[in-house]
Parts: structure tokens; C-alpha cells; sequence
């Protein structure tokens, strides 16, 4: 059977698990939603607005389902026109499930939440997941469901716990008690979805929480909107799209996690709408949700934005997308829903013939927090990130931030790994966190609290074998790290940085009975990763990867996304064309480009850079060119 009639029937599978199935789905390999808020389920009560609209977006992207709103910042939604509208969508093919934002009009914040000690906030609650259920057998809840009051009433009920315990405490009750029993006790074929947003490492700090309360819920869903790392606030990377589903899929394996949501927002040039769309489905999210309606709905033209490389022959072709349609004629020029279904089109042609998603492993315990988002960042250097809220013991290596620290058993975790010869890799923050808590037992380290700006950067293993990373024809910027204080001989940096002949060690090394322990210094701006120069990530990655199935050799903001068959994805957020060198594990006589079946030989072997004291067996090189925010797939034959 092919490895896309396999993904056709997942999705198929999952879609009667959900209690729909679309006659013609509108694509192999995942499905599509929107999300229609209450202001816009009000709007569509008038069917002449509700005709025009439809026409709108379905001439520019195929969906396979609506989720309705009920309830949002106060307002709640006509019972009659929900049903009216369920009868509409049905018509037309489309499978309808409920949707609810508990969200209160916002006094002061950009957000604003239900106060869940507040007897009429709870009674909205409880109303609003009353009506949802009366109407829908499945309902999900937009990521509103999280706690940030501060009422005198708050703080008494909070009493000697900090925030983050008592709004835990509070959500799992207002979970059980106000959403999944009054849901089931309406309508008692109903499955609740909770969706999570994207700001995953302050979960449990709003209440949010993925270890009791997720598994409350029947499925879980991922906000894998990432926006533009610039113009943010959330220090969210490009990479996060792929990488939070994969973490909320390992959460609720086995189809737990239902899918990813999208948003328009805070995009400066419409590839980066696409990219967010690309990258939840290159993670195997099983349905997209695209928010919202009224964007998609929206009469206005399209904007490309900021594109210097509107020349360039990008993945995200911007003529090509406004020439593009689905056999159907469109309503006015092209809007956000063509940028959409463009994207989905083009992802749905190959996403069959990826296998699983893999990467290197990284634990983070529940309800952890510490050197924020910063596997996104190291992803962003093409380095594959597995996230996993249970220490994978299974793993080769594993990739430990300060929010490991959470574990109260991490050190000793980290001691078994090295003693069945396993690698470890611990981040400066977490070397510090550990301070105290026998980290001290496996290597004498200690971080100063001072921080060393260096420019220039030596890769070294051995007295005398320093050989220069930095770039020819670049000066890098100034970068602060962490000062590490070592016992010579007793660690060794494999890559330094330097400063008046002053050394800090970025990567460090020590060996454990058998295994490897490597300190991994992340700059005072984890930003600042980006300006390293390529020799330097080369010669981590090589170290992080060591045997994986394959390495890129590319300067940052170039990433890879590997599957267990061998396929894989090199995508660029760059603004330039890149010459990308990629080392497969093996030995492979091309590369297969498999959206335009070209071939491209391999090269020979080449030293480029240090050696470390590790060797990884054969592995064929190859170079391909990748435009600028744009990705290539490939298969090694």
C-alpha cells in the first residue's frame, strides 16, 4: 500500500472518530477548517450575507468543516441561526461542530478572561457550554480558556499558593465541574476539545495545563500560529509551528492532538501566513484550522507585503497564486482564503510520502518554564527538534533546557543516560539551575554569573588544535555568553568563543563512565544564535546530530524537518537565496527533489571544519539551492 493511501485513510479514520466525514474530502493528507466567530455567526444570519460569503471563500480554498461559535467576550450566539446555518453547511458538504471563546470584555489588558471566582462569570460559563452542547456533538474551546484575574476575591481565594499553583488548581475544577460535566449532562455524545495556544511555555502559570487537564478533555488542539518574530512580542520563532505540535502531539499520542489553528495576524509579507500553514502540516497535524471567517470572507484584495524576493522563483509564487484557482469562479480579486488554499494545495501534493516526523529528543517536564522557547531557536539553526513532556530514555541523545530543572529526579536521569552510554546535552541555564543539586558528581563546572562578548570563534579538540570558524568577508557582532569556568583536562570546549585572548567555551565536552555530557552556552539573547557564523553551527550540529539520518550544513534561519523513511524537508526564512549542504547518513547516489522529481548527484567527501574525537560512520554530500522563504523535499535513493 502507498504511503499515501495510509495518511488518506489516518485522516479518514480520525474524521469517523470525530463523528463527520466529508463525502469528498477536500484533501488527501489532512483536513481543513475555519473557524467562524459569533460575531461573524451573527452576521450570517442574513442569507444574502451568508450566500455571498460562502461563495467568497469557497471559491478560493476547499474546506471540509465549520466550527461555529456560541459565546465570545459577552455575546452569545441565536439559537435558531445556529441551527439555520448547520442546515446551510450541510448542504454544501461541510461538517459543523461548536466552538466557544471564554473570553470577557477586556478592562485594561489586551486579553481579557473569565473571573472564575466571580458567581456570574461562572454562571456565563456554564450558559455558554449549555448552549454549544445543545447544538453540536463536538465543541472546541478557543485557547480563552486560561485564568489572569486579579480580583480581591482572586487573591483571598489564592491565599498562601503562588499564581500558578491556584490557577492550575482552579482551571482543573472549572474543567471538570463548569465545561465537561455540564457538556455531558446536556448533550451526553458530546467530545470537548481544549485548544492550547501558542505561548506554551507559560501554560501553567494562566492555568493552563498539560498533564491533568488535557487528558480531562476527549482531544487537545495546537495553536501553531507564530506570526513574525519581529513585530511580536512572544518570542516566537518560525520553527515553533512545527515544533508545538509535535510537543502537544506527544502530550496526547496516538490522534490525541487533533490539529493545528492559523491565524492572519501580524504578517509583514503573505509567505509567512503560508509558512505557518506549511509548517503544522509538515508536523502531520491531522486537520487545520484556519482562523477566522471573516478574514477569509473579507471583500479587500490580498497585500503581498514586504517581498524583495518577489523576483525570486519562491514556493509561495505570488502570480502563480493569483492566477491560481480550484474550477470555480471567484467572488472579486484574491484574498487571505487563496493564499490559503494555494499553500494547502501545494503541501497536500507530497505530504503522503513523508514518513514520521523525527528529531533530536528534548525533555519538558509539565508545568516547566526556563530559557524561554528556545528549541524554536536551535530549530531555526537546522538543528530537528522531538519535544516530549516524558524523559525519553530510548534516545541516543537528549537535549535538556532549564526547564528540566522542573524534574526533581533530572540529575539522576541524566546519570543513568551517561552510564548506558548515552549523550546528554545540558544548556548553560540549566547547568546553572542545577547548581547545588549534584550536578557537581558527574563534571566540576561552574557559571560565574558573568557574561564574555566575543566576535571570533575556534573549534578545538586537543592542545595545539584550534582551527579557526569564523567566516571569510564577515565580521560577526558581539555576542555575549555565559562565562563557564572549567577544569582543563578535565572538560574540553569543542567550539570557544574568544576575545582578547580570552576564551569562553560555547560547546563543551566531558565524558561520563560511557556516556557524553555536552554544555551547550546559550548567548545572554538567544537571538543572537542567528548571528553565528555557518562553521560554528556546522561544527554543533555536528556534535547535537552526530549519527542522525541527516545534517545540513546552512547559516541560521535554515531548517530541517526529517521523517523516519528517509524523506525530508530543508525550508528557508531567509530573505536570500541559500547554498545548502546536506550530509545523508549511508551511502546515496542522489537526492530525489520529490515536488519536481529532479535528481542531484552527490559530491565527494570533504572535510570542512574541525573534527571532533567522534567519527559517525558514511555518509554522502550533496548541495542544493533553496530560494528565499521557501522549502524543497527530498528523498535519499
Amino acid at each position: 500500500m502507498k504511503r499515501g493511501v495510509r495518511c488518506s485513510a489516518v485522516v479518514a479514520a480520525l474524521a469517523m472518530a470525530s463523528g463527520w466525514a466529508a463525502a469528498q474530502p477536500a484533501y488527501q493528507n489532512f483536513r481543513a477548517a475555519i473557524y467562524v466567530t459569533v460575531e461573524s455567526t451573527r452576521e450570517l444570519e442574513n442569507p444574502k450575507v451568508l450566500e455571498a460569503q460562502y461563495r467568497r471563500i469557497a471559491g478560493q480554498v476547499r474546506f471540509d468543516k465549520v466550527y461555529l461559535e456560541t459565546y465570545r467576550s459577552g455575546e452569545f450566539a441565536d439559537e435558531a441561526a445556529l441551527e439555520t446555518l448547520k442546515r446551510f453547511f450541510a448542504r454544501h458538504g461541510i461538517a459543523v461542530s461548536g466552538g466557544i471563546a471564554f473570553s470577557a470584555p477586556a478592562l485594561g489588558v489586551p486579553f481579557g478572561t473569565l473571573d472564575y471566582e466571580n458567581a456570574h462569570d461562572r454562571e456565563i460559563c456554564r450558559r455558554a457550554v449549555e448552549l454549544a452542547a445543545r447544538h453540536f456533538d463536538e465543541i472546541i474551546l478557543d485557547d480563552f480558556f486560561f485564568y489572569s484575574t486579579k480580583t480581591d476575591a482572586d487573591i483571598a481565594a489564592k491565599g498562601g499558593l503562588t499564581w500558578t499553583q491556584y490557577r492550575l488548581q482552579r482551571m482543573r475544577e472549572v474543567a471538570e465541574d463548569l465545561v465537561l460535566k455540564t457538556a455531558r449532562a446536556v448533550n451526553p455524545r458530546v467530545r470537548v476539545i481544549i485548544k492550547y495556544p501558542n505561548w506554551y511555555e507559560h501554560y501553567q502559570a494562566l492555568g493552563y495545563d498539560l498533564d491533568v487537564e488535557a487528558k480531562k478533555f476527549d482531544a487537545i488542539y495546537t495553536g501553531t500560529e507564530t506570526r513574525d518574530p519581529q513585530i511580536t512580542d512572544q518570542h516566537l520563532q518560525q520553527y515553533q509551528s512545527y515544533l508545538i505540535f509535535r510537543y502537544l502531539d506527544n502530550v496526547r499520542p496516538g490522534g490525541g492532538d487533533r490539529g493545528g489553528w492559523v491565524d492572519t495576524y501580524a504578517t509583514r509579507y503573505v509567505d509567512r501566513y503560508a509558512e505557518q500553514l506549511w509548517d503544522t502540516l509538515f508536523a502531520k497535524a491531522p486537520e487545520i484550522t484556519l482562523f477566522n471567517w471573516s478574514d477569509l470572507a473579507s471583500p479587500r484584495p490580498l497585500e503581498p507585503g514586504e517581498r524583495p524576493w518577489s523576483n525570486e522563483a519562491t514556493s509561495f509564487d505570488w502570480n502563480a497564486m493569483r492566477r491560481s484557482d480550484r474550477g470555480a469562479p471567484r467572488d472579486g480579486p484574491p484574498g487571505w482564503a487563496r493564499a490559503a488554499g494555494f499553500a494547502l494545495e501545494q503541501a497536500d501534493r507530497f505530504l503522503g510520502r513523508l514518513g514520521r516526523p523525527i528529531g533530536i529528543a528534548s525533555y519538558k517536564p509539565y508545568q516547566s518554564s526556563g530559557e524561554d522557547f528556545l528549541q524554536d531557536y536551535l530549530g531555526n539553526l537546522g538543528i530537528p527538534i522531538e519535544l516530549t513532556p516524558e524523559f525519553p530514555t530510548d534516545a541516543p541523545l537528549v537535549l535538556l533546557t532549564r526547564s528540566a530543572a522542573e524534574d526533581p529526579e533530572i540529575v539522576a536521569k541524566i546519570k543513568r543516560q551517561l552510564l548506558s552510554g548515552k549523550s546528554v546535552v545540558i544548556t548553560s541555564g540549566l547547568l546553572q539551575a542545577l547548581a547545588g543539586r549534584g550536578i557537581a558528581d558527574i563534571v566540576e563546572l561552574e557559571e560565574t554569573g558573568r557574561s564574555v562578548s566575543v566576535q571570533d570563534f575556534f573549534g578545538v579538540f586537543g592542545a595545539g588544535r584550534g582551527a579557526g570558524l569564523d567566516e571569510p568577508h564577515r565580521d560577526t557582532p558581539s555576542i555575549a555568553f555565559p562565562e563557564i569556568r572549567f577544569f582543563t583536562n578535565d572538560a574540553w570546549p569543542l567550539i570557544r568563543g574568544v576575545s582578547q585572548a580570552y576564551g569562553v567555551p560555547v560547546l563543551l565536552m566531558d565524558r561520563y563512565s560511557r556516556g557524553v555530557l555536552y554544555v551547550l552556552d546559550v548567548p545572554d539573547n538567544p537571538g543572537d544564535l542567528d548571528e553565528l557564523p555557518q562553521p560554528v553551527l556546522r561544527a554543533l550540529r555536528e556534535s547535537l546530530q552526530g549519527d542522525f539520518p541527516v545534517r545540513l550544513d546552512a547559516p541560521a534561519l535554515v531548517s530541517l524537518f526529517a521523517y523516519d523513511n528517509g524523506t525530508f524537508i530543508v525550508q528557508s526564512f531567509r530573505a536570500d537565496s541559500t547554498s545548502v549542504g546536506v550530509s545523508v547518513a549511508g551511502s546515496h547516489a542522489a537526492l530525489v527533489d520529490l515536488l519536481t522529481g529532479e535528481r542531484i548527484a552527490s559530491e565527494p567527501p570533504t572535510v570542512a571544519g574541525p573534527r571532533t574525537d567522534t567519527t559517525h560512520g558514511t555518509r554522502a554530500e550533496f548541495r542544493v539551492e533553496v530560494p528565499p522563504h521557501s522549502y524543497r523535499v527530498f528523498s535519499a535513493r
